[in-house]
């Protein structure tokens, strides 16, 4: 349809993976929005599609999401695509989604391919309740913030893990649930897919045997949620609850806090306790 902006999931790996309807919709838009314009036209190359591209990105000028809308505000229709899987998912598509909904324009989203849900549907984790929670902050304390509070998630949770970042990350992961259920899952519908299941314990052991080699890729990991029936802090003092979030990199201040959350007592409870 004229003025629309359409969000079109593109292959996480395997290239049959398109649907017919993506493969319709970036056939008959006007122009295409993409992540890497490179990427984005070999990918139309291979399908046999011939459409201008504009690049779409997380460092896109205003200038340009303005041209875009304005574009489509005078009769085209745009297909936004990222380098793989659905757009505006832990993707910067998500802003230019929010700006043509903002302007009135109309914004289809089309079904396709997304790491997030082949991870979770293999995974043989609880899947009634998940959440997903994309990248980890790349800032260590911000990081560490997160992760202490993803230990009293209750829900499966799922992460993407850079190449770069697996190593140090999964010994993150790995102090913090230590026998927690996980599977973390490699290069996802290509051909080196690879599933390791175990405890993030076991796993962080196992991605360290890897060779160099072995463990280039890029990862999901699937974790199971603090059980509903028990609490890991059930049996820990005061004092010992806020020497673990201590242990996992937060501050004393911020310690604190996550025990007040956790036990649901006010901060100055808290702190009159350890002031004791």
């Amino acid at each position: 349809m004229a003025g629309t902006l359409y969000i079109v999931p593109t292959p996480i790996g395997n290239l049959s993976d398109i649907t017919e309807r993506a493969k319709e919709t970036l056939e008959s838009v006007d122009f295409v929005a993409a992540e890497d314009t490179r990427v984005g036209g070999k990918l139309l190359m291979l399908y046999g599609i011939k459409k201008p591209l504009v690049a779409y990105h997380e460092h896109t000028s205003r200038s340009v999401a303005e041209s875009i809308i304005e574009r489509i505000q005078n009769g085209e229709s745009c297909a936004l695509i990222t380098d793989a899987g659905t757009p505006a998912v832990s993707d910067p598509g998500e802003k230019l989604v929010l700006a043509c909904s903002q302007a009135g324009i109309c914004v289809c989203a089309l079904p396709g391919a997304c790491a997030a849900i082949v991870a979770i549907s293999a995974s043989g984790l609880p899947s009634r309740r998940f959440c997903f929670e994309g990248f980890l902050p790349e800032n260590k304390r911000e990081r560490r913030e997160r992760i202490a509070e993803l230990t009293r998630e209750k829900r499966t949770f799922i992460l993407y893990i850079s190449p770069h970042d697996a190593e140090g990350y999964l010994q993150e992961l790995a102090d913090a649930f230590g026998t927690r259920r996980c599977v973390l899952c490699k290069e996802l519908t290509k051909l080196h897919e690879r599933y390791f299941r175990g405890s993030v314990a076991d796993l962080n052991t196992q991605f360290k045997s890897l060779s160099p080699a072995e463990k280039k890729g890029e990862y999901v990991m699937v974790i199971e949620g603090m059980p509903e029936e028990e609490a890991f802090w059930a049996e820990m003092s005061i004092e010992e609850h806020i020497e673990h979030y201590i242990a996992l990199g937060l501050s004393k201040m911020d310690a604190c806090k996550a025990v007040s959350r956790d036990r649901g007592v006010g901060k100055g409870e808290i702190y009159k306790i350890i002031n004791k």
